[in-house]
């Protein structure tokens, strides 16, 4: 069960934090999962150590364990999933209408700025670490700190295509240590194009400097992967084409055979399960960290979860007769429809896998009637086959996108970030509706007299 009382006491949103009252297993990771003032970081063994943290702090569930992708999802995915849960938080997801004191947005913003913290004190320690390991160490740092901001550029900020992202305000950059109070903990907010850059200026370093050795950690590939989906999002067609090619032209990464195959459910334990072939980078979900919180409301009581989403029939009929795809819709013990993706509690959450990339090249390409890599009709074929389903013989951008909608369906929070990005309705809502932006949280606005609240709120 979520727990929101006694969890946190925060210097000013991005300083050191101290923990008490709950959530006893994430204190017992010291110093992984958080460095005290006043504990510096001697050795290169200590730096190692904040970069696990880091990873660590990443993979809990108001972040990439899980709500970073469920909260947009549930903000507009109304017309294909029916709510029944009890969360009130999320329940205002659900109807669009947040408050600023949404416990859920909270804390996903301090999870977030402690990644942000974290990775910022990794990197202002790189003169620990020896040459073998440095370019590794930096490059999975700024490659969680751009995939952090490129989230909250997403949630806390109006969309790339909404206005002008060169006045239109996202979240405060924060690039060094926060170990005291002082004038630079009151960081106002940046626009939407400095974060989206600082996004983008990370995560090109991170491809220059992370390797390519293909395990659970960020690598090269992970950050080509992000930036081709930043570039996706910002309309840079022929960058994303480019970084979605690095990736797949590589051969680290291969489609499963089956579609199901990618949500493995060996059995309902606590054991891990590694990350597929697909998976180009996902959380590593262990009982001892938690859980998969996408299993929290999507998988049924049969399956460890709430069961607080149950899928509407009418969007099974989106997808084609024959479609294999179906095999991750099926009803519970109860008669609910359920996505199936997410009943391994301690499954990874995948933060990007390769289909993903085929789907963006194949936009990408289309969009400018180019073939960088490949043809847009033949990436598409790439991911219908794999679905059991017979080859086109050419594609339309309307096609390539239903193709995108149906794979990555209920995964990275697409039903709001592609909305966005091709100017469709949510729900009775524009695309550009301020009710579709997070506010800026309440705590936050209190401790920071340089932050400005987001329009509607």
């Amino acid at each position: 069960m979520k727990r929101f009382t006694s969890y946190i006491k925060l210097i000013v949103g991005f300083g050191i934090v101290i923990t008490a009252g709950a959530c006893k297993k994430q204190l017992e990771l010291k110093p992984f999962d958080y460095i005290e003032s006043g504990e510096a970081i001697k050795t290169e063994k200590d730096v190692q150590s904040t970069l696990v943290g880091t990873y660590n702090r990443a993979g809990l569930s108001f972040v990439y364990g899980g709500d970073i992708f469920l909260m947009p999802d549930l903000m507009a995915s109304q017309s294909v999933i029916d709510w029944s849960g009890t969360y009130q938080e999320l329940t205002q997801m659900v109807s669009q209408q947040i408050p600023i004191n949404n416990a859920y947005v909270n804390t996903l913003w301090l999870d977030a700025y402690r990644i942000n913290n974290q990775a910022n004190n990794v990197l202002a320690n790189l003169d620990k670490v020896t040459a073998a390991n440095k370019n590794s160490v930096e490059g999975q740092a700024k490659f969680l700190r751009g995939l952090i901001y490129f989230d909250l550029a997403r949630l806390f900020g109006k969309s790339w295509n909404d206005g002008d992202p060169n006045t239109n305000l996202a979240v405060p950059i924060v690039l060094t240590p926060t170990t005291e109070v002082n004038s630079s903990s009151y960081p106002a907010r940046a626009t939407v194009a400095a974060v989206y850059a600082q996004a983008i200026s990370d995560l090109t370093d991170a491809e220059a400097k992370a390797g390519t050795s293909v395990s659970f950690y960020a690598n090269s590939y992970s950050a080509s992967a992000i930036l081709a989906r930043i570039y996706l999002q910002q309309g840079q067609y022929a960058k994303a084409a480019q970084e979605a090619t690095k990736v797949i032209s590589s051969g680290a990464y291969s489609l499963v055979a089956n579609y199901a195959d990618e949500f493995p459910f060996p059995n309902q334990n606590a054991a891990h399960v590694d990350n597929t072939s697909e998976d180009i980078f996902a959380i590593q979900v262990t009982a001892q960290q938690g859980i998969n919180d996408l299993n929290t409301f999507y998988g049924s009581a049969d399956y460890g979860g709430r069961g607080d989403i149950s899928l509407k029939s009418s969007f099974l009929n989106e997808f084609e007769e024959g479609d294999d795809r179906l095999s991750v819709y099926n009803e519970d013990s109860d008669g609910s429809l359920r996505v199936d993706k997410f009943d391994n509690l301690y499954g990874n959450v995948r933060v990007i896998r390769l289909a993903e990339l085929y789907l963006i090249r194949a936009e990408a390409n289309s969009r400018l009637g180019t073939s960088t890599g490949a043809t847009p009709v033949a990436d598409i074929n790439v991911i219908r086959n794999r679905a059991n389903l017979s080859s086109l013989t050419s594609v339309t951008l309307a096609q390539i996108l239903k193709e995108r909608r149906l794979e990555l369906a209920f995964e990275g929070g697409f039903f709001l970030h592609d909305a966005k990005r091709l100017k469709q309705n949510v729900a009775s809502l524009p695309y550009n509706s301020p009710k579709l932006v997070f506010p800026i949280p309440l705590q936050e606005m209190n401790a920071n007299k340089n932050l400005v609240q987001n329009e509607g709120y």
